[in-house]
């Protein structure tokens, strides 16, 4: 990830490549779709549980291992896209993931699922590293490329909030499996618009591709990952502090190893400029927030608000709305203020909004709901579009790909920790709820699994029993709710505070070109 065929910034014909609008589009929606995926099972989960029966633990991996894999891999992608060109490795990427969306919807077995979303998330490790790489191609106008930033930022903070809405659509009117179907004429258009309109661009001498690094990098994010996820959920115990010694060495090992190769998967020099350390640690706890919560809100609408699939998604449709726009104009708030006001601004607003939550109870109005999602979205649209702009323009332009994998990696890493971390604690929180007397042992410990198993096992009891017991669940799952809203609001608010300092003197005007 060194350098690219890109034609000099001052070449009239790379400032204003003819089509680079519409190839644009094509590289916002694949990232649209992989955000989506990470979040449209958040409204499915109910109907998924029904029919494969996972336990909780099972429902956790599910929901997360997508974002995990995608994580673990996204840097090593990223060097591959550079030795064998970007625009391949993106409809490469884009022809798989179509591929084994099919293998997901027909999923017949827990296991099954899972390792679907596994697959899946490798196929969608193709096709984010090679996105913001791309728009640096298309677009040399400093200004320019700002707006396209802006675009995709837009839509990479949206897609998580936009999954629900589609999913919801879908489940209205199809089966759970239909979430995963939607991806394969989205994919199709990505390929056939892709092949035309987007230029190639790799590095012409990258060296080799280190599959020891590659090894290293993804061993090391699922067992960090996987760590904390057990360490809430179960306490401590002997599984999850192996796989976090485990993570650590691997980690540890990964970053001497790019600091001696002479062509690594990651330069981690690039961790020593203040700017683009305090843009990704903003990066990861702005999406760690917002997936986080649009997860289990989707859960919170339908399950225990009794909403359906469709209006469950219509209702988090302000978080998408705010992130859109916040997305389009950061970069001119960004230059009128300053960088680290923006990103430290956003990130306090998405820990306020997560802060308002930890007030709700299972019959809370809308109006609240829905304006600490307005808020949430447009706090992340600002602070993870704002960080994308000043990852790139923290690092010379041939390292921007290695930069361009960073950003993704901060990405989905938090999408995977917002699902994990808070995931965990309201799992930790809702198993300890007390059985009402007359339920079944079986019963009991099926309800105890998710919130999704309690309303399914209530139906075998009698009315008053399953009222009892259904409503004993709902005030667990919001008690979890609440605790974890309470958790994302401490650690944003520390990272607002964070990035005003690590952002000092950071600037936008000059654009990404150094």
């Amino acid at each position: 990830m060194t350098t690219s065929t890109l034609k000099p910034a001052g070449h009239t014909e790379g400032v204003r490549r003819p089509g680079r609008w519409l190839a644009l589009s094509v590289l916002v929606l694949a990232v649209l779709l992989v955000a989506v995926d990470a979040t449209v099972l958040g409204l499915a989960t109910p109907f998924l549980s029904e029919d494969l029966k996972p336990s909780g633990t099972q429902l956790l991996w599910i929901g997360d291992v997508y974002s995990f894999v995608i994580a673990g891999l996204l840097v090593s992608m990223g060097s591959l896209g550079d030795r064998i060109g970007r625009k391949k490795l993106l409809l490469i990427g884009a022809t798989a993931f179509g591929a084994v969306s099919v293998l997901n919807a027909y999923a017949t077995s827990p296991e099954m699922m899972i390792v679907a979303r596994a697959l899946l998330g490798v196929a969608g490790a193709t096709l984010m590293p090679s996105t913001l790489a791309l728009i640096r191609n298309l677009f040399h106008d400093p200004r320019e490329r700002s707006l396209a930033i802006g675009i995709w930022g837009a839509m990479a903070s949206a897609g998580a909030a936009v999954g629900p809405v589609v999913g919801g659509f879908l489940l209205e009117h199809f089966w759970w499996g239909s979430v995963f179907l939607i991806n394969l004429p989205v994919m199709a258009v990505l390929v056939l618009v892709g092949i035309k309109l987007i230029p190639e661009s790799k590095n012409p001498a990258p060296g080799p591709w280190d599959l020891p690094s590659v090894a290293l990098s993804l061993v090391g994010m699922i067992g960090i990952v996987y760590a904390i996820k057990e360490l809430a959920s179960h306490g401590p115990a002997l599984d999850a502090a192996a796989a976090a010694l485990v993570g650590i060495a691997a980690l540890t090992w990964f970053v001497r190893r790019q600091l001696t190769l002479p062509a690594p998967l990651l330069d981690m020099r690039l961790f020593r400029h203040r700017g683009f350390s305090g843009a990704v640690l903003a990066d990861l706890l702005t999406i760690l927030g917002l997936s986080g919560l649009v997860f289990f809100l989707s859960q919170f609408f339908q399950l225990v608000q009794g909403r359906q699939p469709l209006e469950a998604g219509l209702a988090e449709l302000p978080a998408a709305v705010g992130a859109v726009t916040a997305g389009l104009i950061a970069g001119l708030v960004a230059r009128r203020f300053s960088v680290r006001s923006v990103v430290a601004g956003g990130l306090a607003a998405v820990g306020l909004a997560l802060a308002v939550l930890t007030t709700i109870d299972q019959h809370t109005d809308y109006p609240l709901l829905g304006a600490a999602l307005l808020v949430v979205g447009v706090g992340a649209g600002f602070a993870f579009t704002v960080t994308a702009d000043v990852i790139l323009s923290s690092v010379p332009k041939e390292q921007a790909g290695s930069a361009s994998a960073v950003s993704e990696t901060a990405y989905e890493l938090g999408a995977a920790l917002g699902i994990a971390v808070l995931g965990s604690i309201v799992t930790g929180v809702y198993r300890g709820f007390a059985t009402p007397a007359g339920v079944p042992s079986d019963t009991a410990s099926a309800a105890h699994e998710s919130l999704g198993g309690a309303v399914e096992a209530s139906g075998a009891l009698a009315p008053e029993t399953a009222t009892a017991l259904v409503s004993a669940a709902q005030e667990a799952f919001v008690d979890g709710l609440r605790i974890a809203a309470g958790v994302g609001a401490a650690v944003l608010l520390a990272t607002a505070a964070a990035a005003w300092f690590l952002l000092k003197g950071q600037k936008l005007e000059d654009g990404v070109e150094h």
